[in-house]
């Protein structure tokens, strides 16, 4: 916490600390991490909240090789989810190494840091998770506990009108378009005033696709991709009700949730997504 004159407490001090050694080791051993989180979100609005962690993201094939610095420098340092996270900690303070989204869809590719901005964090230069990247990484994010849409709507308010729209609608693709669709119906109920900024062929070219969409009929098989949006909230429709979950075909690598297992009800071989298991 802060102190009564506002300068950073003992604590606070000791954290940066952490934090900035960290970010400065895994640069100068040439593995490019771009800062994510809290800090580019100020980079990217100018909206500062406080943070205990620093989210470095970087590419997979990269991970294995920044831990291994880092153990080298006295952190403590995991694997934690090999779809998505690994983390190194220093005393009680730690930093996230971010290779994907958790769910497995918004994985770091070159593209990331070809279009990172470059800016001051933890008095260091350093490379900031480009704002399309940010918006596709957290669309996925609706757990109960924790929901980035507002995250999305201050980088819509702040920075629509530059964004390469082109790309992120190649980022969601024909899969996931509708996702992006809703943060946008809900950026304009939540800023009314600032529809503008995103430009006005997306939305129509995205209400198209709902409306071709509309016109067909439902699929067959009982899916539930709300998997893809929070690990907890729809177990019930598949542990219960034995909808199929969706990233098994959706997600590559995909091999299960260890802290939300997906355990399908028996019943019986003849279950239409039984037959191709």
């Amino acid at each position: 916490m802060r102190t009564a004159t506002g300068r950073l407490s003992v604590e606070e001090l000791k954290e940066r600390d952490a934090h900035r050694e960290g970010l400065r080791i895994l640069q100068e051993r040439g593995f490019e991490p771009m800062v994510g989180g809290a800090y580019a979100l100020k980079a990217h609005t100018g909206i500062w909240r406080d943070t205990k962690d620093l989210d470095l993201f970087l590419r997979k094939d990269r991970v294995e090789g920044a831990l291994q610095a880092l153990d080298r420098a006295g952190y403590r340092t995991e694997f934690t989810d090999p779809l998505w996270l690994a983390k190194a900690f220093s005393g009680p303070y730690f930093i996230d190494l971010i290779f994907s989204s958790g769910n497995g869809i918004a994985v770091v590719d070159e593209h990331w840091g070809r279009r990172a901005l470059v800016c001051e964090v933890l008095d260091r230069e350093a490379l900031i998770v480009p704002a399309e990247e940010m918006i596709w990484q957290k669309a996925f994010i609706q757990e109960r506990e924790r929901f980035d849409g507002a995250d999305i709507h201050h980088l819509l308010r702040c920075k629509g009108s530059q964004l390469d729209w082109d790309h992120l609608l190649m980022r969601f693709g024909v899969r996931h378009w509708e996702v992006l669709l809703v943060h946008l119906i809900s950026f304009r109920f939540a800023f009314p005033s600032d529809k503008d900024q995103v430009p006005e062929p997306v939305m129509r070219e995205l209400m198209r696709r709902l409306e071709r969409k509309e016109a067909q009929p439902a699929g067959p098989e009982r899916v539930c991709r709300g998997t893809l949006l929070s690990r907890q909230q729809y177990l019930p429709a598949t542990n219960v009700e034995g909808y199929r979950d969706a990233r098994e075909t959706e997600v590559e690598g995909w091999t299960g949730d260890r802290a939300y297992p997906v355990e399908y009800p028996d019943r019986g071989t003849q279950d239409a997504h039984r037959r191709s298991r």
